[in-house]
């Protein structure tokens, strides 16, 4: 059972508080002591932060609420993905009918109507995305800052990268990937002894192949689309931009995926009681800046 008090680590008192919430937490950094409550405060130099913590707080924070945020709107975003491939494809089918039967009905009302709908499919899946991205990106922060805690050795690069990573061009088929790799690594419960354990990567794997796949397939469709001028053309166009919404859904899907595994295992990681006292790993290559 979840403590009730911050619902990410395991309750281990009566009233359903963990060693953290109840009092009961581990030692502090350095040796450093909690003052009792209404106690002066202490003199001295207050200690400092732990070497390799980058930031990080002492302890994990839920990433539970934002991952069901997240979730749900990963939802609306599969949602609009249907909604755009069926508006696409029956504007697709009245191009095709001038181009097959000579059918004028783009040009009247039936294709005024479906263009019309193609354009509102299109600002809503743009909104839908857009929403997701932004709370996507605070999640993945989150469950980045995590990691440092429970395991700063294997971060391959800050936490200011799980921000920066995405808006980076070019590097942002790459770094994002190496951020959750080290929040892959560093979330994965330890065995009850202590020791380390591994997870296999393919839900994270095929969760940056989708989202990478997607968004090369989505350029290439709308650069199609733009520069579309025959009827025969732009039905073509019309088809491609339907495939790659298609792979955006799946990519969606994907998604919901890794949120959900890695959410899942940092609520694990943090109940593990060797999660605060466990050595660190050996520290992988230079992280970059």
């Amino acid at each position: 059972m979840l403590c009730t008090r911050c619902r990410i680590r395991t309750a281990v008192t009566d009233d359903g508080l963990c060693t953290f919430c109840s009092g009961t937490r581990p030692p502090l950094p350095g040796g450093a002591k909690a003052p009792a409550p209404g106690a002066a405060p202490l003199s001295g130099p207050v200690p400092g932060p732990v070497p390799g913590d980058r930031g990080a707080g002492s302890w994990p924070r839920s990433p539970v609420g934002l991952s069901r945020a997240v979730v749900a709107l990963l939802g609306c975003v599969m949602a609009s993905d249907l909604f755009v491939i069926g508006a696409g494809l029956h504007l697709r089918g009245l191009w095709e009918g001038l181009v097959t039967h000579g059918s004028l009905d783009i040009y009247t009302g039936p294709g005024l109507r479906a263009q019309g709908l193609y354009d509102l499919a299109g600002t809503v899946q743009t909104a839908a995305f857009m929403a997701t991205g932004v709370l996507f990106i605070i999640w993945f922060h989150l469950t980045r800052r995590n990691a440092e805690v429970f395991e700063s050795g294997v971060q391959r690069m800050g936490p200011g990268w799980a921000v920066g990573g995405w808006f980076v061009p070019v590097a942002n088929l790459w770094f994002p990937y190496r951020v959750a790799s080290g929040i892959w690594e560093a979330s994965v419960q330890l065995h009850p002894d202590g020791g380390w354990r591994t997870v296999p990567k393919t839900v994270l794997n095929l969760w940056w192949g989708g989202w990478i796949v997607s968004v090369l397939a989505s350029r290439i469709a709308v650069s199609q689309w733009n520069r579309a001028q025959e009827p025969e053309q732009i039905a073509d166009a019309a088809a491609l931009v339907a495939a790659a919404d298609a792979l955006d859904l799946v990519a969606a899907v994907l998604a919901v995926l890794f949120v959900r595994a890695v959410t899942r295992m940092q609520v694990e990681r943090a109940g593990t009681p060797q999660a605060a006292t466990a050595p660190e790993r050996a520290t992988p290559e230079p992280a970059a800046p």
